[in-house]
């Protein structure tokens, strides 16, 4: 393996100018989720040229890319290609100041500002590398450019759209996420790795009346208010304390003047967990407790809970992430780490379920070493290193770019190398 390894990324010295003004180019024209036409064409163009088999348009805008090569295990590699509604504040020479039409009609800004952008770029790096070192490995090799993984529905998109029947079926599937750790970092973990998340809406239903009579109104605010409160119970005397779990208010609206007791209040909130039975527990405290303010306020009209979005847990199979680990350790050395759970979500599990096959998800650093190794001695890591989604998250080309290339390649070599 570590052979096979070493010849494929011999080539990375000769594409590495290639991969860099590519990455450059998606992160200038980022692309919300299902509309990632231009980088699926992107993806599927890339991939004709190194000679593999493509098929495009799965779910929308997915594309898969096939190279047999011989009898041997199948192996996917999967990258995510959408971007997010965020005004990049970056600086960056190459900064993306693209917009498009929301659903509400207004202009909404658009960046890259979780890193698909290097997936997208890592994913057709390798397959280059492989199709040019097709002497050193065995079997086949599939490359996917999923859609829409912030909104939680492109794995689903493809499944639905026939996927498995359009695809081998993989003995593996492999997985990475740039991370707000020092470049040149790879960390595995095994089992659970990144949560579940849930977002839900939720209606209460009041009384209005004038600000100066509350006697006549049923007020949802302070209902709202009253269930934000006892919902923060849930984490903190209902779930064991060795067992994670995150419950967010990020919004509530309700009302339209300051002498005005509303009808309705609405609050949305966000759920976290690592597995099933912690997810089933807060879930139905959330709805004991929504359920039980509004009796207890005389709401006239019982609450309404809607799941906005829900992502599965990431929870690393053991035989395949053991593998890959080692694989890292003998080729990045001190590099390579045990990472700790995270608590993003991610749809990419869908994938291999559907499919029926292990999988294996790792991460990768974006952030200039020596700024983050400042920023550790100052114990400022939270205020002074950008994370995933925030305005200036951009992670430095290299040795981001190629730490992505070679993990990718390493790890499918695990499964394919001569």
């Amino acid at each position: 393996m570590t052979e096979s390894a070493q010849i494929v990324l011999a080539g990375l010295d000769a594409i590495r100018s290639d991969l860099e003004d590519l990455y450059q180019d998606l992160h200038r024209h980022p692309e919300l989720g299902l509309r990632e036409q231009r980088t699926a064409h992107k993806a599927s163009d890339a991939l004709r040229a190194f000679g593999y088999e493509v098929t495009a348009g799965i779910g929308g805008t997915g594309v898969i890319g096939v190279l047999a090569n011989g009898d041997g295990p199948t192996v996917m590699a999967r990258a995510d290609m959408d971007a997010l509604p965020v005004r990049e504040q970056t600086g960056l020479p190459y900064a993306s100041t693209a917009t498009v039409t929301g659903p509400d009609g207004t202009e909404q800004p658009v960046m890259h500002a979780c890193g698909h952008d290097v997936h997208v770029t890592c994913l057709i790096g390798c397959a280059r590398l492989m199709a040019q070192a097709k002497d050193v490995w065995r079997g086949t090799f599939v490359a996917l450019f999923q859609p829409s993984e912030e909104n939680g529905d492109g794995a689903d998109a493809m499944i639905d759209d026939g996927l498995t029947s359009r695809s081998p079926r993989p003995d593996v599937v492999l997985a990475q996420h740039v991370l707000p750790y020092p470049a040149g970092y790879v960390g595995t973990r095994p089992g659970s790795f990144l949560s579940a998340a849930d977002s839900l809406a939720i209606t209460v239903h009041g009384r209005g009346a004038h600000g100066s009579m509350p006697q006549a109104a049923v007020d949802p605010v302070v209902m709202a208010a009253m269930i934000v409160v006892r919902l923060q119970t849930i984490v903190s005397r209902e779930v064991a304390a060795t067992t994670p779990a995150v419950i967010t208010v990020g919004s509530i609206h309700a009302g339209s003047g300051p002498n005005i007791i509303p009808d309705s209040a609405v609050i949305q909130l966000n759920v976290r967990t690592y597995d099933d039975e912690t997810r089933t527990q807060v879930l139905k405290a959330i709805e004991r407790i929504v359920t039980a303010e509004c009796e207890a306020s005389r709401s006239p009209k019982a609450p309404e809970i809607k799941r906005i979005s829900s992502f599965p847990p990431t929870v690393n199979d053991e035989v395949p992430t053991r593998r890959v680990a080692e694989a890292f350790a003998a080729h990045f050395g001190d590099s390579a780490h045990t990472i700790d759970l995270q608590t993003a979500s991610e749809d990419m599990s869908e994938i291999p379920k559907a499919f029926g096959v292990p999988f294996t998800y790792w991460g990768i650093g974006g952030i200039d070493p020596d700024r983050y190794a400042e920023a550790s001695r100052n114990g400022t890591l939270a205020q002074d290193i950008p994370v995933n989604h925030s305005p200036t998250f951009a992670p430095v080309i290299q040795p981001t770019l190629d730490t992505g290339v070679s993990a990718l390649a390493v790890a499918a070599l695990a499964w394919l190398g001569t």
